[in-house]
């Protein structure tokens, strides 16, 4: 299933507009995931800097059974930002082991990348039905708000919830709450913070594939747009904003250029060493995240994390009225 979104060119248009218009340039992170961005972001999982991918996989497969457990028949599963599937399948697995079947929805804005997961997923799984959703989270949380029938686990995974900043991120899961019923539980994998040397490592690969990723924005850009950016002539930086709590990519460049971007209707200038801010990846403590709950309507049943406490996966269940 294709989630409808209303004028997506000319909403790219307009956020690269404003964005590079603006005094400090920026871009929004959600349209790194075309379909180049999505299998550059799955290769980035498998590097040995990103830590993130392979210790919540070490908590799934330790606890994904305590994660799908609590409800007597089969439930549904609904993913935001499901990508290849990868990690859920030890998801999937447990929840048809307790239950004997499963409903999987999972939603991506690559609607490729999307089918291709969603064949394998039903080769793999007999007793599995995917209904795939490809769109963005809130249009389909939107399509999805009391349609969904028996017990749902709402899954957020990766710490894909760290690009979104304070107030984006508690509507975000407000939504998210919305959606659920009080038998529902959300499943929220997020990143802790730690030391600088590691975070800013886990976002600039020593083999330039995350330096990649973000410099295909640009190259979206020329190919939607009309753009003519030479991203050779942006440098790839990752910075630890300790003050804010963390990561932020940019896009820095590397002389005074202008680029004329005949999509969006603007030339673009750009100063020696002016940068495109183009991602945030907020990191947590325990503390935050329950006050992070509280404030978007859930409450703590349920945490899991690894032995060095890098990573938190915690079910989050709706706050009773």
């Amino acid at each position: 299933m294709r989630i409808p979104e209303r004028e997506d060119a000319e909403t790219f248009a307009d956020a690269v507009r404003k964005g590079l218009l603006a005094s400090r340039k920026t871009l929004p992170c959600r349209f790194f995931y075309d379909e180049i961005g999505s299998r550059l972001f799955e290769r980035i999982c498998e590097l040995p800097e990103y830590y993130l991918t392979r210790t919540e996989d070490a908590i799934l497969r330790e606890h994904a059974g305590a994660m799908v457990e609590g409800w007597e028949g089969p439930i549904t599963v609904v993913e935001l930002g499901s990508g290849s599937s990868s990690k859920t399948r030890r998801l999937i697995a447990a929840a048809i082991e307790a239950h004997g079947a499963l409903h999987y929805m999972p939603i991506d804005v690559a609607a490729t990348l999307l089918e291709e997961s969603a064949r394998a997923l039903s080769r793999e799984f007999p007793a599995l039905r995917v209904t795939g959703l490809a769109g963005d989270y809130r249009a389909a949380l939107a399509v999805l708000e009391g349609t969904l029938r028996g017990p749902t686990l709402f899954v957020f995974l990766g710490s894909s919830l760290g690009n979104y900043g304070d107030e984006a991120a508690r509507a975000l899961l407000g939504q998210v709450a919305d959606a659920m019923g009080p038998g529902d539980r959300l499943l929220l994998g997020t990143d802790l913070a730690k030391d600088r040397a590691t975070l800013e490592a886990a976002y600039d690969d020593a083999r330039g594939v995350t330096a990649r990723f973000n410099r295909n924005i640009l190259i979206r850009i020329n190919r939607e747009l009309g753009a003519a950016f030479d991203p050779a002539r942006f440098a790839h930086e990752a910075r630890w904003r300790d003050d804010l709590g963390r990561v932020e990519m940019h896009l820095v460049s590397l002389g005074a250029q202008e680029v004329r971007v005949p999509g969006a209707g603007i030339v673009a200038r750009f100063a020696p060493g002016e940068s495109i801010h183009t991602e945030n990846s907020h990191k947590y403590t325990v503390d935050s995240l329950r006050a992070l709950a509280e404030d978007s309507g859930f409450v703590e049943d349920g945490a899991w994390t690894d032995a060095r406490e890098f990573f938190r996966v915690q079910r989050w269940r709706p706050r009773d009225p």
